[in-house]
């Protein structure tokens, strides 16, 4: 032990004497931050976390192979080494020594650029700081260790720039230190798995950005501790005293042997892709973590109120401040910029009535592929300016995963709230779909679609199964059907049974209903809204005085009954929507077009009736009875392509009389408020999520006004709508 303190003391004070030594482990890396800080406006927001990570990956992949590995082999080729031989002593005081005066060294550096990121850019002092230190001190330890085994391995010093090139210069241009893993292909970004400084600087990304602990990254922290551990080991096997003892070539292949760790990581993550996918949502939270000023804006709050003009401050993510009037300028904020003069922001819209798992039109293909479809509608309706939808009986499992990738950031797209499985029953409403699939089948799906209770405790049972699968609400089918086509109908006292659980579950209810009758039974089992409401008959003013009291949301879904004419018409209007056109996949609206304009087309709903005009009139009454309104489109049904359809729906209603503030409102703040999210989206207001919808002019005037879509954002990122399809 005498030895080990006595080479470390000895080495500390060596190189603090060594100005190259002091130069590269200290001002170097501080002309990297200040590069990259200025460059990369750290500043603004989160950026600040990626400039450290990346200054301070850099500086450690330095230390490692320049100032471990060549610095052996230059005292080696200097014969300082040989020195050593004479003494007492074994290798491995030598390279231990090497390895913590290393460490020692470069630790204050960690202390330095935070310091100088905090004090400097803002950026706060990370919250898992004992995880940071201890994951970086395991960094510097593996890649001391692969320069030790470098110097162990080559036989001068020309051979050692050579072999730590090979191994620096990958590890820096793919482990994100550089340039974002997140820009690369996927096949690259795959190959960048195999390498340890991706998984370190992963690690230390997830420490830093997404405040994760030591133990949420024990996979590259074990991997780094025993690279180090073995690469020290076997450096002291391999240990030379004297530039004239060879070893053969052969031996270089110890340098693979201690990347074997990282070989086993590589191929899991080839398999997985879940640091490909972690990558993706590290990024997303830097994008989202940008400053912005939106200036000089019609400013719709979601709650009625307008200011004429006023402008927004964002900060990582969220609304910082609103200003009414003049606003100070972006520069003196630290934010960029977004000139909104003559333009209207809103609160993103949200449609509450959705089917992902149905495209909306009728394809010529012969297979349909679920999941991509799905993700492709939710990027659909980001796209369109509609930021958060509402999922109503879509295959759960599928869902939730969908819904999962949104909100981590890996796939961008509409944030997505779930009903989970539709409640029916038997013969009720909703297992039409399913009547010609062998039953073996048929049960795997109704078990991700339906619940089909036939007891009131059954019932209950059913909402705590969906609740504990993490849905965020419960949808009930209440309805009979209509002349022509009939559906046993729920009993109440179940219907009953599925609410008061559901409200004891803290799950809001809404009832899909056909007629007065339904909407009557719903409200008497205290449901939170009603999904389509009536569009076979005028809902008696009673009734609609019982929605306004109870405060229970109503959603007239206007689109789908216009729709649904249209198709009996053999009509294809709502195919050529320029937001559809922009959205839709061209062969799916080419082939729906043709099926639409078919016999088979025209005869679907040859029975409906003018449902469109009954359901225009219910709506209006409801809207002067007091209700609260909501807006859903039932995108997924015949000619409702996901995306756009909340636009047109908008559009119905201030042709139906309803004034355009109001439908705003019910597309924003109330469409919260059913969701149970109002507390974070729907209005424009300090500490709320920073996704909007700014448009060119005036929806308040012209309701069109919300398809000429110039900005999208999502919890603060500026999404590039012509990226979000091409999304892999």
């Amino acid at each position: 032990m005498a030895a080990y303190i006595a080479l470390i003391r000895t080495s500390l004070r060596l190189t603090m004497r060594d100005r190259t030594v002091l130069f590269f482990n200290y001002l170097f890396p501080l002309v990297f931050f200040f590069v990259f800080a200025q460059v990369m406006h750290a500043e603004q927001g989160g950026i600040i976390n990626q400039v450290v990570n990346m200054v301070l990956t850099i500086s450690v992949l330095g230390s490692g192979f320049f100032g471990a590995g060549m610095r052996a082999v230059s005292d080696r080729e200097q014969n300082i080494l040989r020195r050593f031989k004479v003494a007492p002593i074994s290798p491995m005081p030598i390279l231990v020594s090497t390895m913590i005066t290393g460490i020692i060294h470069y630790l204050p550096v960690l202390f330095i650029v935070l310091a100088l990121s905090h004090f400097i850019y803002g950026m706060p002092v990370p919250p898992q700081w004992p995880s940071l230190v201890v994951f970086l001190t395991a960094g510097v330890f593996a890649f001391r260790a692969l320069g030790l085994i470098v110097a162990a391995t080559v036989n001068s010093m020309q051979e050692s720039g050579l072999v730590t090139q090979l191994l620096y210069l990958p590890m820096l241009f793919l482990s994100g230190a550089t340039f974002p893993i997140s820009i690369m292909p996927v096949w690259l970004q795959t190959v960048a798995q195999f390498l340890p400084a991706t998984h370190y600087f992963t690690g230390m990304q997830s420490i830093l950005g997404a405040r994760e602990s030591l133990l949420q990254n024990l996979q590259p922290f074990f991997a780094l501790a025993l690279c180090g551990a073995v690469g020290l080991f076997i450096a002291s096997k391999l240990f030379r005293w004297e530039k004239g003892e060879k070893v053969r070539p052969a031996a270089k292949a110890w340098v693979l042997g201690v990347m074997a760790p990282f070989l086993i990581l590589g191929v899991y993550q080839a398999y997985t892709k879940q640091n490909v996918a972690k990558n993706k949502g590290l990024e997303r939270q830097i994008m989202r973590s940008r400053s912005l000023l939106i200036r000089n804006a019609r400013i719709f709050v979601g709650d009625g109120q307008v200011i004429e003009n006023g402008s927004v401050l964002i900060r990582n993510g969220h609304i910082e401040q609103v200003f009414a009037g003049a606003a100070p300028d972006g520069k003196s904020l630290k934010a960029d910029e977004i000139e909104a003069a003559g333009k209207t922001l809103l609160p993103g819209l949200i449609d509450v009535h959705i089917h992902l798992a149905s495209s909306g039109g009728f394809s010529e293909k012969q297979t349909y592929n679920q999941p991509a479809a799905m993700s492709r509608a939710l990027a659909a309706y980001l796209f369109s300016g509609v930021t958060a939808v509402k999922s109503v009986g879509d295959p759960l499992d599928t869902a939730l995963k969908h819904r999962a990738l949104v909100a981590s950031g890996v796939r961008s797209g509409a944030e997505l709230f779930l009903t989970g499985p539709m409640f029916t029953i038997e013969g009720g409403h909703g297992t039409e779909y399913f009547k010609g699939i062998p039953e073996q089948i048929r049960k795997q799906i109704y078990a991700q679609v339906l619940r089909l209770p036939k007891t009131p405790e059954e019932a209950r049972r059913d909402v705590d199964e969906v609740k504990a699968k993490g849905v965020d609400g419960i949808k009930a089918i209440l309805e009979g059907g209509w002349p022509g086509t009939l559906f046993e109908r729920m009993d109440v006292s179940i219907l009953r049974a599925v609410a008061v659980e559901a409200r004891a579950q803290k799950l809001p209810i809404v009832v899909h209903t056909g007629d007065s009758r339904d909407i009557a039974d719903a409200l008497r089992a205290g449901v939170d809204g009603i999904e389509h409401g009536s569009a076979r008959d005028v809902i008696p003013a009673e009734i609609l005085a019982e929605l306004k009291r109870s405060g229970t949301a109503y959603d007239p879904t206007l689109a789908v009954l216009e729709a649904i004419g249209d198709l009996r018409n053999g009509k294809t209007d709502l195919l050529n929507r320029s937001l559809v056109q922009q959205i839709g996949p061209s062969d799916l609206l080419e082939s729906t077009k043709k099926f639409v304009q078919s016999d088979a087309g025209k005869g679907m709903f040859k029975g409906a009736g003018n449902l469109l005009a009954v359901g225009t009139d219910n709506l209006r009454r409801a809207w002067q009875a007091g209700a609260m309104l909501v807006t859903g489109t039932d995108s997924g049904n015949p000619l409702l392509i996901h995306g756009s359809a909340l636009h047109r729906e908008l559009q119905l209603w201030v042709k139906a009389g309803i004034p355009p503030a109001i439908a705003l409102q019910a597309a924003t703040y109330n469409a919260a408020r059913l969701l149970r999210a109002d507390s974070r989206i729907g209005l424009i207001r300090k500490g709320y999520e920073a996704t909007l919808l700014l448009v060119d002019g005036n929806p308040l005037e012209d309701i069109s006004a919300t398809e000429r879509i110039s900005v999208v954002l999502f919890k603060g990122e500026h999404i590039s709508r012509s990226e979000l399809f091409k999304q892999e």
